[in-house]
Order: C-alpha cells, then structure tokens, then sequence
C-alpha cells in the first residue's frame, strides 16, 4: 500500500497537489444496486410509479451528482468531466423473489486526476433516486454493494475489479 496523501506534515488533512501530474485520457465505472420488490418492480416495469418514470430521473440525478463529487467529497478536485453515462439493468429470479436494480455509472476527463469518485458517486445518487422514488411503495429496498469495476488513466495505470 502507497503512504497515505491526504496528510500535511502535521498530520491535518490537505487536498493533494496535482499541479505536476500529466493530463491524460481517464475513465472509471463504478456498480451500484438496489433490491426491490415485486411490487415496486412492476411499478417500474409498466411506467406506473406515481413519480414518474424512475429509471429517467435516476440517470438525471447520478449525471448531476458527479458534476457536484468536489462539493460533497472533501478531498476531490473539481474536474472537467467530459462524460457521463449510467445504465440500468434488471436482475431479477422469480423464483426466490429477488429483483434488484444493476446500476453501472461511467466518468470520463481529460485531465491531472482520476474520475472515480465521480462514477462511484454517480452510482451512488442513481441507487439512492431510486429508493427516493419508490419508498412510498416499500420502504425495504436495500441498496448496494457499491464498488468500482474500472479505471483507466493516470500513474497509477489501468485497473479491472477480478470480482464483481
């Protein structure tokens, strides 16, 4: 493990010079999920969420989101991003009642640092819309594992989760 950043010479937090760092091409997805219900599945299925279509204003909300990581996640630089996508996908086993939500946010700059804060926080609002959408059906939605699946860019070169 690399020693810690984050630290100034007496042990105080400090946001990370990247002034000397090379501008690259970097891009990060990230994984989110949400455990549904039935209920709440069919409601997202067939449109009748009486909020709205939830998928929609989940994607909204994670774009948005990572436009705003510096500003909730103290220690990020504010970045240009020059992408963002988030998709969504069913998970679903009838027999064991399990419908979940796969969430994948994706974040891409051209710049000094790394975008994974961006995708992992993405992921994270899209997950947490969706609860926000659907909680007066069913509060018990579980949301996670919350976790990065790719990296590429930087000094640190590419990575790739072995286990999703």
């Amino acid at each position: 493990m690399s020693e810690l950043t984050h630290f100034n010479e007496q042990g105080r937090a400090k946001m990370v010079d990247v002034s000397d760092k090379s501008e690259t091409v970097r891009t990060a997805i990230a994984h989110s999920s949400i455990e549904v219900s039935k209920v709440i599945y069919d409601q997202i299925a067939s449109g009748q969420n009486k909020k709205g279509d939830v998928f929609a204003v989940a994607q909204v909300a994670g774009i948005m989101a990572a436009k705003q990581t510096s500003s909730i996640i103290p220690m990020c630089h504010p970045i240009p991003l020059t992408g963002v996508n988030i998709t969504f996908k069913w998970d679903i086993d009838v027999s064991n009642n399990h419908y979940a939500v796969l969430i994948h946010a994706e974040a891409k700059t051209k710049g000094v640092t790394g975008v994974e804060m961006e995708a992992l926080t993405a992921a994270s609002a899209a997950a947490l819309t969706i609860y926000d959408m659907c909680k007066a059906a069913d509060k018990e939605m579980v949301i996670g594992p919350t976790f990065l699946l790719s990296k590429t860019g930087g000094k640190n070169g590419d990575y790739e989760r072995a286990r999703n």
